[in-house]
């Protein structure tokens, strides 16, 4: 188990650069399978998760080449599929949840696809019904094993495209779908998609690689079934957690910062909510610059004078992703503010370490807290902490480079699994950290 330790209380500058994004490259690299020909994605992070499902396509017979910082090749002429029934990949596949999205390309290309229940993070109950609904729809059978926890679905006939409302508009679960539905007969109609940036990312790389689809960006999708797909190059987007996450480290260690080129007509309501707590956003070309807020930020409040709630929804509504590091920012805020996190049940449990840390919290229930904003009137105080899930690490990462004095996090792997170099991004804009 890897530490950081952190000397908080520093001032940063400087700018700093997004990685590609993370749920996205996990679609794009299961997206790969669907062809024979030679596939180049640009722009891929470094990260634990991302490495994981590069090794599993590696040992399902991808061939894989780095071309550059980011850059690799991908064909799946020659794959193994008997290593989807193999011990290891049921090792390998079950600590990476990302892997659920091989099975929708395999299934389309070649009629079958398994993979055992898939890990991540510990932030509550993750459904995987609406994958495998969404096959079943397109005429697949469903086996699961629950001795070895092992899901299999296989279509020998092949898939046949049909109408489907989904019942939650999950994201992975509708890449799948769109993936399998892609090489299936006839056309396949998908209402309450999930449309985020990444979703439509996969759409369009889909397209240029001969798919048939329409009403990307919108929550109805029509997939018209082609018999095979090619190659093609496709760029990954900035990742808009990350540069979140930025922007809440630039207002609670009162730093000036700039995040550059991050892809501002695919950021939706991030910039207008961390405005609702009274952060400083500027626009400057695709850049965000981030003045150094040394009177603090205020939080708004709604018309009636209300208290302000800030709450998560299916895009285009605030990602979930970024609530951990809404309310580690509302801590030092003026004011109070309501996070309301719908999705998991599990994932405000870290507020704990941010109450030792001097934080005045109050956990309502497993979806809410309420945060009594310190104004600055008083630092956060180091401490040493553990981190559950990627992006609560991040959130205590934050807090830490805030607080006063020298705070430890462990299990900082959890936090390498979404953050590319973070403790060597963070040194050049004057972070004091050290990876023990």
């Amino acid at each position: 188990m890897a530490t950081f330790q952190i000397e908080g209380g520093q001032a940063l500058k400087g700018e700093i650069q997004p990685q590609g994004a993370k749920n996205e490259a996990l679609q794009i690299l299961c997206a790969v399978l669907l062809t024979n020909e030679t596939v180049k994605i640009n722009n891929i992070p470094d990260i634990r998760d991302v490495n994981k499902l590069i090794d599993i396509l590696s040992n399902l017979g991808v061939k894989i080449q780095k071309l550059g910082n980011g850059t690799y090749s991908f064909k799946s002429d020659e794959l193994n599929l008997d290593y989807l029934e193999s011990e290891q990949f049921k090792q390998e596949g079950s600590g990476l949840r990302g892997s659920i999205m091989i099975v929708g390309p395999l299934l389309g290309r070649f009629g079958r696809g398994y993979i055992p229940r898939p890990g991540g993070d510990k932030i509550g109950r993750r459904r995987l019904d609406t994958h495998f609904e969404g096959f079943i729809k397109l005429g697949a059978e469903f086996r699961y094993n629950k001795e070895e926890r092992f899901y299999g679905v296989e279509a020998p006939k092949g898939l046949k495209g049909t109408f489907m409302l989904l019942e939650e508009a999950s994201v992975t679960g509708t890449a799948n779908i769109v993936m399998a539905a892609a090489l299936a007969e006839g056309e396949t109609t998908i209402y309450n998609a999930a449309c985020e940036p990444y979703l439509q990312q996969l759409c369009k790389m889909l397209v240029s690689m001969g798919a048939k689809i329409d009403g990307i960006g919108s929550n109805m999708l029509k997939i018209t079934g082609v018999k095979e797909l090619g190659g093609c190059t496709h760029t990954i987007l900035p990742d808009m957690v990350e540069i979140g996450s930025w922007i809440g480290l630039a207002a609670m260690t009162k730093s000036e910062i700039t995040i550059k080129n991050v892809s501002w007509d695919n950021l939706g309501l991030i910039p207008t909510t961390f405005r609702k707590l009274g952060i400083t956003i500027e626009r400057k070309g695709d850049d965000i610059y981030i003045p150094a807020h040394k009177n603090g930020y205020e939080v708004q409040s709604f018309i009636d004078g209300s208290i302000m709630n800030i709450s998560d929804a299916p895009w285009p509504g605030f990602t979930p992703d970024l609530l951990s590091i809404i309310l580690v920012v509302a801590t030092q805020a003026k004011g109070s503010v309501l996070i309301h996190q719908k999705m998991f049940e599990s994932r405000l449990f870290f507020v704990d370490k941010l109450i030792d840390m001097g934080a005045k919290i109050i956990l309502c229930d497993p979806h809410r807290a309420t945060v009594i904003g310190h104004n600055f009137e008083s630092q956060l105080k180091a401490t040493t902490m553990t981190s559950p899930d990627i992006r609560a690490g991040i959130s205590l990462l934050i807090a830490a480079l805030s607080a006063k004095g020298t705070s430890t996090i462990h299990n900082i792997e959890q936090i390498d699994r979404g953050y590319e170099d973070i403790d060597g991004r963070l040194k050049k804009i004057g972070a004091k950290i050290t990876r023990l």
